[in-house]
Parts: C-alpha cells; sequence; structure tokens
C-alpha cells in the first residue's frame, strides 16, 4: 500500500499536467478563462461524489481552521495561474526543472512545520527526511539542462508556482483530519472557483465554448479528482515526506514506459536519478 497509492498520484499528475499544456497551447484560450473553466470542471465531477464522501467535522469551521482553509485556497489560486501562465507561454520541457522543485519544496516545508506543529503531523524521521531530500535533490538536477535555464517570467512562474503549491500542500496538512479528502478537495476547489470568479472576469469565446474541449476539460477535472484524493489520502496515512517520496518515482517510470514503449530515447542521466530514487524509496521502508 505504501508505493502503490502515490505511485497513482505521480501517473495522474503527469497525465493532466502534459494533458492541459497541450490545450493551452492549441487552444485560442487565454489563462483566467482556461482556469476558471478548469475548476469549474473539477467542481461539477466532485459534485455527486459528495452523496457518497461528504465528511466535515465540526472543528473545520472554526475560526483558526478557516483561516487555514482561505489561505489554501489563496495559495492555490496563485499557484494555478502560476502554473498556467508558464505552461501558456513556455515549452514544457524547458519548465522541468522549475516544476520538479515541487516536491523538493514539499519536504524542505515539511521540515520547517514540523519544528513549528510538531512530528505527529509531519514526519522529521532521518530515515524518512534523508532519502526525501536526496530523491528531491536527484529529481531536480536530473531535469536540468543548459539550454532549459533561462530565467524568463514563464520559467519564474513556474518557479513561484512550485512553491506556492508545496505551501499549499503543507499548510492543507494541518485541517485534512477533519474532512473526507474528496470534501476538502471540493471545499478547496469551489472556493477555488468563486475567487476566480470574481477577480479573474473571464471571458468566453468560441474555443471555448466547443463541446470537445469541454468534455476534455471534464476529463482533466477527473485526473485531478484522483490525483489530490491519493496525495490528501497519503499525507493522512501514510505521512507527509512519505507520500511526497514515492510520488518522486513517477518521472523515472515515464521516462521508462516512454523508452519501452514508445522507443524514444533513454538518457543517462535519468536511468541514474530513477535508480537513486528508487534506492531512496526502497531505504525508506526497509529502515
Amino acid at each position: 500500500m505504501f508505493n502503490i497509492i502515490p505511485f497513482f498520484g505521480a501517473l495522474t499528475l503527469a497525465a493532466g499536467t502534459i494533458w492541459e499544456k497541450f490545450l493551452l497551447k492549441t487552444r485560442k484560450i487565454n489563462v483566467p478563462t482556461f482556469h476558471v473553466i478548469g475548476f469549474l470542471s473539477i467542481c461539477l465531477i466532485l459534485l455527486p461524489l459528495m452523496f457518497f464522501f461528504w465528511k466535515v467535522d465540526t472543528e473545520a469551521f472554526s475560526p483558526r481552521n478557516l483561516i487555514l482553509l482561505f489561505l489554501v485556497i489563496v495559495f492555490s489560486t496563485l499557484a494555478n495561474l502560476f502554473a498556467y501562465y508558464s505552461m501558456k507561454n513556455e515549452k514544457i520541457s524547458n519548465l522541468e526543472p522549475a516544476k520538479a522543485m515541487e516536491p523538493f519544496f514539499v519536504v524542505l516545508l515539511s521540515i520547517v512545520f514540523s519544528f513549528i506543529f510538531g512530528t505527529a503531523m509531519y514526519q522529521r524521521d532521518l530515515t524518512i527526511v534523508i532519502p526525501a531530500l536526496i530523491a528531491g535533490a536527484v529529481l531536480v538536477c536530473s531535469h536540468i539542462r543548459k539550454h532549459h535555464l533561462n530565467f524568463n517570467k514563464a520559467f519564474l512562474a513556474a518557479i513561484a508556482g512550485s512553491f506556492l503549491f508545496g505551501l499549499e500542500l503543507i499548510i492543507s496538512r494541518l485541517i485534512l483530519d477533519f474532512y473526507n479528502p474528496l470534501t476538502f478537495y471540493f471545499f478547496r476547489c469551489a472556493g477555488v472557483l468563486v475567487l476566480g470568479l470574481i477577480f479573474l472576469k473571464p471571458k468566453l469565446n468560441k474555443s471555448s465554448k466547443d463541446g470537445k474541449f469541454l468534455l476534455q476539460m471534464l476529463i482533466i477535472g477527473a485526473i485531478w479528482v484522483v490525483y489530490r484524493f491519493v496525495i490528501y489520502y497519503g499525507y493522512v496515512n501514510l505521512g507527509v515526506v512519505s507520500t511526497t517520496l514515492t510520488i518522486m518515482l513517477g518521472p523515472a517510470l515515464i521516462y521508462f514506459f516512454a523508452w519501452e514503449l514508445l522507443k524514444e530515447k533513454l538518457e543517462w542521466r535519468n536511468v541514474i536519478a530513477g535508480l537513486i530514487i528508487l534506492a531512496c524509496v526502497i531505504y525508506s521502508i526497509v529502515f
């Protein structure tokens, strides 16, 4: 269970990101409109599930926890806008080093928060933290190429998005125990949708009203529902760092599948990175 559940998160993350990038580049649609339609799609997927998975404890409505939920919503909104802007204006391969920093940020922030809120909620066990830091550093370094390191606005936006996603996830852990994972994600996405409608004022055009596009957005929404369920479940039941460490296997496995199934060239640095990350995961389990 330790490896399998977070691994599904890695696969859905890759699928959702690539599909969103494809739509952003091929459709004449601006970032605010894409943002709002995306979160509307997620809410529509989640809405019928709430009849079966609704769970909110009374502690969730305390002033402290409502403030934390609001911070999650704000940071989520900003993170997604930065991410969409970067994908809209730059090749996804050039953004890989910045996007690979997200799990590294999650591990670092988890360590910081463990000193504030304790180790019961955030892992500080060195047998988990050290392998996670090594794996995170290897993941980032394996994505770096000389031609990638062009610190333009899109690349800086991707870094900002990765940090804000990490911060949002770490803050979410403080209140996840009061919700079912799907219920929490519904609150989070509904809040992001409301902020988007108020402040972004999206403008619908012919491309954004196309039935095929809207169907694709619904499928992407379903992908993100699966991804976040896996992440939130893992944080509560397996630990923040343990879940993040296992999800780092995703890029390495995707490289392998591309080589085996699509006959794409497999670079030596990806092979070494994958083996190191796999070794870190095995070490954290065994020890």
